[in-house]
């Protein structure tokens, strides 16, 4: 799901799909052949600098029907989709290796790549896929580009749709949101929730994992990292501790889209992206921690479930927001664990709260608004609801 183009929103709807029987061996290796395709469409394009469709159309497309046997319009999907994956990779200035694509998946152009006919989805090549499993409530959108992918040895079509930008409303106050490693402070300076991660539980999978490998990586367990079965685990134990993230994200960003949206509040959220690049220089028992808890892909869905929902939303400099008074703006002190005190006026109260409530301050000012100086008692307890 992402923010599409003005006035519209690009969500993906999973179709689960089943190919008819007769036909399941030929799809797989129809996408045997377009991830093999792909691969050399990407080292082509990044070698040549073929990022434009009509270079890239040259050197690829009679290579890609002849050489792998794409029908014409996948090989053209071929190329687009290499394109969109060299562009990413040219952009990064940390560029490692040339990207290498193991998945199986196919990108497809609606109406052209593939067309949906009641309860079959048909693909370009005389290919028809069941529907098992559908979710209507956009049906009446019009589809996209799709991307078909085995997974697990299930196929799942992904397709991409267009619906309206719901109208964002005037926020009659905020909803400030402070991420750290352990919990996801929610609030202002009237009242906050703390949410907490699932980053113990992913990093017990991925942990698993860690050992797993680490048990056989040895000259003496060579046969039993070569069998599939171990290896199986391993990509099963991280894929476990992706998802437990990807799915948290989603949960705790709905939840904090539709508070803000019952309270008809605007949310506020810090500007995470230096942050994440700063982690990097950190040890590797704390950068992991704090790595898989991705930030930027937090980020993302709180953008996009305030956008789903119409809630304004408001990203702050996090500069000084946890270490500067509230109150009179001066430099705090540490006092206890996570807790500061502000040696001029007195305001003491644990990290995340206070800046829950300098994102907050700072988001008003942002949209042209005024906070009101808290006149709470000064705090010095953490607790779930001021």
């Amino acid at each position: 799901m992402s923010m599409g183009n003005e006035g519209l929103l690009t969500l993906t709807v999973n179709v689960k799909v089943s190919p008819e029987p007769d036909l399941h061996k030929k799809l797989i290796d129809l996408m045997k052949r377009y991830r093999e395709a792909l691969n050399y469409s990407i080292k082509v394009i990044i070698e040549n600098k073929a990022i434009s469709l009509g270079k890239a159309h040259r050197l690829l497309y009679k290579v890609l029907k002849e050489k792998y046997g794409l029908p014409s319009k996948i090989a053209q999907d071929c190329y687009r989709e290499a394109i969109a994956i060299a562009k990413s990779w040219l952009r990064n200035l940390d560029k490692g290796k040339i990207p290498i694509v193991r998945s199986l998946r196919i990108w497809l152009t609606y109406e052209q790549g593939y067309r949906i006919k009641g309860d079959y989805v048909e693909l370009l090549g005389g290919y028809r896929l069941k529907i098992i499993g559908l979710d209507r409530r956009y049906n009446s959108y019009q589809n996209k580009e799709a991307r078909l992918l085995l997974k697990d040895g299930k196929f799942i079509l992904k397709i991409s749709k267009r619906v309206p930008e719901p109208a964002k409303y005037s926020p009659s106050g905020v909803l400030a949101v402070d991420v750290n490693e352990r919990q996801i402070v929610v609030g202002n300076s009237h009242d906050e929730l703390r949410l907490n991660t699932n980053i113990e539980r992913a990093l017990h999978y991925k942990q698993l994992a860690e050992n797993l490998q680490k048990r056989h990586s040895s000259s003496k367990y060579n046969a039993w990292l070569r069998r599939r079965g171990i290896k199986r685990r391993i990509k099963s134990f991280h894929r476990k501790a992706r998802n437990i993230i990807e799915d948290w994200a989603k949960k705790i960003s709905h939840t904090i889209a539709s508070l803000a949206k019952q309270r008809q509040h605007a949310v506020a959220r810090e500007d995470l992206t230096n942050l994440v690049e700063a982690l990097r220089k950190l040890p590797k028992e704390h950068k992991v921690s704090l790595l898989i808890l991705s930030y930027r892909r937090l980020e993302h869905w709180i953008d996009w479930q305030c956008e789903k929902q119409g809630v304004p939303i408001a990203v702050i400099n996090p500069k000084g927001t946890s270490s500067i008074c509230p109150i009179c703006g001066s430099k705090l002190v540490e006092v206890g664990y996570r807790k500061l005190k502000c040696n001029k006026c007195g305001f003491e109260a644990n990290r995340d709260t206070i800046a829950v409530i300098n994102i907050e301050k700072k988001a008003y000012k942002k949209m042209g608004g005024s906070l009101i100086t808290p006149t709470a008692p000064q705090m010095t307890d953490v607790i779930p609801n001021r």
